[in-house]
Order: structure tokens, then sequence, then C-alpha cells
């Protein structure tokens, strides 16, 4: 084991030093973990500060970070392994950015967990080389043994300062050139990032004395709420100060690396009215891709509660996995081909084929998200995506493969794998929250879904998903909610929302509601709101449009009700509601078969 490095003084950093750097690290922006990564480099730090260095194992590690249960196996349990790789990939990339000339080197070396600490002075290493002067009678002498320098000792060190001044110079080429790429090797071993987003310090165009502060609140807000969605980069709130309300679109490249910017004003009308102007700015182009004015009135709301709502509203908007960031990045990525962002247009392809549901488009992506995660094994949100292409094998009957495991146990640990490498991912969360439902464990799927809602209760996509998952779980009115929300945040899906809401209102017995809704809902897409509309038809007594539909959906998949019963109980429909269902197909006329149908309908 490699010995516990001498923290308190000597070579090597001091504690008040280490506790420093510590600091610096965790607050950067360009130190890019999840919580949980920040959680694992603050405990291995305080043990070996604290002389426990070895205890640091696996499995303490595992109990006492991750909350893992003293059953936990290093062997069938990567967590460890996987977050101390991504640890050691973003302490690299810190040391290359932010903390190229920090002083205080902090690393975790491959093959165990035991932080070490060292101290780097490029002056000091250069004089340890230069010619040494002659001591006089009168110079202080030198404090300590000095030991003498061998040959070997003497060309070990002039190498040392060949390797740092090649790594300084490289460093200041790089920032030179202002790039916002990482080196090959870095990129190789990163997972891809989505887009940078740069929010500007919204202006303050009042005059009253609360509007200054009102603006840094909502910029705040914004920058908290853009967060949440993990497909995007989003430069903290130290950035964004260095950034001037005046965007300059070459600098916020240059400087930044940003795709897009966030800017706006803030106007204090009178003394209650408030104003607030955003636009999303390609930086690329210089075009103002969408611009929105919102108006509140403070004696109806306080400002936190006017501030957190527009900004939700301006992170909706533009951040959303079907809004405007995602529909100017689709157009970029089909005109780019390196190889991360090869990767990241996987996830745009998932969005556009979640909207398509086709056999054609299932193919092209799987396989796209299969080759990223290959290449970007830390790649949470596609291995999340994979889940669901692997998981529409089964549902939808798109590209079966023969003699691999079966679809729903590779969606199955597809979506634990991307909950284990982002436990704050969104994206991630959904999967593992959604193959909860279809593995039949319905309650531990809604406290999953409850989590991920509070992790962003903005996206449309996760809305929608868990809206639907626990619809048909049974609590279609907590559904219903969740879907509406959905819908207003995303009306372009609105053809797949408004066919669930239908199905739910017919549930709820409100089948003038359904009729009106399943009007609505996008037929040729989605295919099974055929069958949802031939059964809400055939409810209302409307003969020819539920001839019209049953003779759609069986023409689309005629075997689907060789067992409806297995089809609807492994989408997690409760036992009374597939009864129920079932007789409302007996009644539209389609052919029910399934063990467990009791065909009490005429």
């Amino acid at each position: 084991m490699r010995p516990t490095p001498d923290v308190s003084e000597g070579p090597h950093a001091t504690r008040l030093e280490i506790e420093a750097q510590l600091a610096r690290i965790d607050a950067s922006p360009d130190f890019k973990v999840p919580e949980r990564a920040r959680q694992f480099l603050r405990y291995v730090i305080t043990e070996a500060l604290e002389g426990r260095a070895d205890r640091l194992k696996a499995y303490s590690i595992a109990t006492e970070v991750f909350g893992r249960d003293a059953s936990f196996d290093a062997q069938n349990d990567p967590v460890v392994r996987i977050e101390a790789g991504r640890l050691r990939r973003a302490l690299e990339r810190y040391y290359l950015l932010a903390g190229h000339s920090d002083t205080v080197l902090i690393n975790i070396p491959k093959g165990g967990y035991v932080p070490t600490f060292d101290v780097r002075h490029a002056t000091s290493v250069i004089a340890e080389i230069a010619p040494e002067p002659q001591l006089s009678s009168v110079q202080a002498p030198q404090i300590g043994p000095v030991s003498p320098v061998s040959p070997r000792s003497k060309w070990a060190r002039i190498a040392a300062v060949v390797v740092l001044l090649v790594a300084v110079f490289s460093v200041a080429a790089y920032l030179a050139r202002g790039s916002s790429r990482f080196s090959a090797r870095d990129e190789i071993a990163s997972s891809p990032t989505g887009p940078a987003v740069a929010v500007a310090p919204f202006v303050d165009l009042g005059e009253g004395p609360d509007t200054k502060l009102y603006a840094a609140g909502l910029t705040e807000e914004i920058i908290a709420q853009l967060a949440r969605f993990k497909e995007l980069t989003i430069p903290g709130r130290e950035t964004t100060a260095r950034i001037s309300p005046i965007v300059d679109p070459a600098r916020l490249q240059r400087d930044f690396g940003a795709r897009f910017a966030v800017e706006g004003s803030l106007r204090l009308v009178g003394n209650n009215r408030l104003r607030v102007t955003a636009r999303l700015i390609d930086l690329e182009t210089s075009v103002i891709l969408w611009s929105q004015t919102y108006d509140d009135d403070l004696r109806t709301q306080d400002i936190l509660t006017i501030e957190q709502d527009v900004a939700e509203k301006i992170a909706s908007a533009v951040a959303q996995p079907y809004g405007i960031i995602f529909r100017a990045d689709t157009r970029r990525a089909e005109r780019k081909t390196t190889a991360d962002i090869e990767a990241y247009s996987c996830t745009l392809r998932f969005y556009a084929y979640r909207n398509e549901l086709s056999a054609t488009a299932h193919a092209g992506v799987r396989s796209c998200l299969e080759q990223a995660v290959a290449r970007y094994p830390d790649y949470a949100t596609a291995w999340a995506m994979l889940s669901y292409l692997y998981l529409d094998e089964m549902r939808f009957g798109f590209n079966p493969r023969a003699g691999e495991p079966a679809p729903t146990r590779r969606a199955l640990t597809a979506a634990e794998t991307a909950a284990q490498l982002d436990p704050d991912n969104a994206r991630a969360i959904q999967a593992q929250m959604t193959m909860l439902f279809f593995t039949g464990q319905p309650n531990e799927g809604r406290r999953i879904g409850e989590r991920a809602l509070t992790l962003n209760p903005n996206d449309s996509e996760l809305l929608g998903e868990y809206g639907s998952r626990i619809a048909m779980s049974g609590d279609w009115e907590r559904g219903t909610t969740l879907l509406e929300r959905a819908l207003i945040l995303n009306s372009g899906n609105a053809g797949f929302y408004k066919g669930m809401l239908a199905l739910a209102a017919y549930m709820q017995g409100d089948t003038d509601r359904a009729v009106d809704l399943v009007r609505k809902a996008d037929l040729q897409r989605f295919a099974l709101y055929q069958a949802v509309a031939a059964i809400i038809y055939a409810d209302k007594g409307m003969k020819a449009e539920t001839v019209a539909a049953k003779a759609a959906f069986l023409s689309m998949q005629p075997r689907f009700f060789d067992d409806l019963d297995m089809q609807l109980s492994v989408r997690g429909i409760s036992p009374q509601d597939r009864q129920r269902l079932a007789d409302g197909a007996i009644k539209a006329g389609f052919p029910v078969m399934g063990k467990n149908v009791l065909t009490s309908a005429p």
C-alpha cells in the first residue's frame, strides 16, 4: 500500500493548503462532477488528513459515501471504481484548465483510493539544477542536512524541468488559442457534454434602489433552473460574473466555450409592475432564436416567487428536450463530424425518435447510442436513452435481437448503469423509474419518479413519462395532472400527451372529454392510440368511428390481442383496470384472448 503522505510539513502540502485547494477545486466551474463524486473526494481527503488512509477501501467508501449496506460486494457493484475514474478525469481536466497554475496538486492514483498531495514550484525546480553559488562567510548557513546530488539524480531533475516546461508552454499555447475543447486524450476519456449556455447578468433598467438586486437574483435563478437540464453545460455564477451584460458573441465562444447565451433586462414600471425581457442568442450566427417578455405585479406576488416563476418559464422554453436549443443544435449536429459531436447528436436523434416511434428510426438511434457508450462509458444520458431503445424492442416489437439477454433485462441494466453513473441526472432517474414500473415494482418506481421530479420539475420528457406510468398504475388523476403540465411545457408533443390524456379521461368515466382528446391525438405515429380511440368511440356509441379505428389498429398490430392481459400487465396496468379495458376492447369488436381476461362484455 502507498504510505499516507505527510500532510503536516516537509515537501508535501500542509493541511491548511490542502483544505484550501479542495475548496478551490470544489468551487470551480471547470470541475464538472455530480455531488456524490464531490463527496467521494471530500471523504478520501478527510480520511487521509486524519491519518486513516489505511481504511480507504472500496467497501468503506461504498458504505460511508454512497449509502450501500453491509452486503456491498465490489465485484458485482462497480460504483466506487466508476466514481474514482470519473474523479481522476475531472481532476486532470481541472488542472489542465482552471488549475494549471495551482501550487497544490491533489491526485488519486490508479490502483487505490488514497489521495496524494504534492507541491509544484517551477522556479524552485529550476533553482535546484542551476549552479549553486558559493556561500560567503557572512551568508546564513542552510538549515537542515543537505544530501549530495548524484549524477543520476541531477539528470532526473533536468528531465523533470523539461517535462514541466513543456507542460507550461503547452497550457500557454492552449489558452492563447482560446480553445474550448479538451485534449485528444481528455476527449476520448470523458463523456461528451451538451452545448454550453452562458447566462449574461440581466441588465437593471430601473431607477429604484431594489432593481439591481432583483436583476442579480433573477440571473442566479435562471442559472439554477437551466442547470437542471443535464443535456446542457451551464457555466456557474463565478463564470457568469465575468460576462458583460452586453453580450459579445466572439468573446463568449472564445473565453467560455459557449454555444448559446441567455441575456435580458429587468425594469420596474411605477412602483408595482415588474417587466422582464429575455432572449436566447445563437453565438455562432448572432441570431436571436427566441425572445419573450414577462409582466408581473409585486402587489400580488413577492419578488422571490416572481423570479422563480420567470426563470422556470425561460428555462423550459429554451432548454426542453424538444425546445429552442434542441432544434437549433439538431441542425448544427448534422453539419459536424467530430467524435464527441457525433455522440452528442445521438441524444438529439433519440428525442426525434421518441416523437416518431418507428422501427426504422429505432434501429439507427440504438446503433448510434451503443457506439456512444462504447466510446464514452461514463455517458449517463446515453445509457438512459439506450434503456428506452431496449425497452421498445419488447413493448413495440422494434428490431428485436435474437440470442442476447432479453430486451427488458438489457433495458434494466442500462437504466441502472445510468443512475449509478450520475444519480442526479434526471434522464437517468427517469429511465430507472420507467424500468421499475415495467418490472412490477410500481411503489419503488413512484418513489424514484418523485425524486426525479425534484431534480427537474419542468422537464416535459420526464413529466410525460412519469405521468403515463403512474396513470397506468391506477392513479389516473395524478397522471392527468402531470401530463397536462407536460402539454403546457411542450405543446409540440401534443399528439402523444393528448392520447394518454384521452385514455385517462376514459378510465375516470369522462367519455365526452375522452372523445375530444382522442380526436386530437396523433393516431398515425402512436399506433396504440388507434385501439384507445376504438374503445372510447365504442363506449360513446360512435359505430363508424369505432370500425375505422379498429381496422386501422389491427392492420398495424394484428397479434396484439392474442394475449391482451399480458400486453396490459407488462405496462403496469392494475388487474381491475386491465379487466375494464378488456371489456371495452371486446365491446369495440377486437378479437380479445388471454387466460386472465374475463369476457364479461356483450
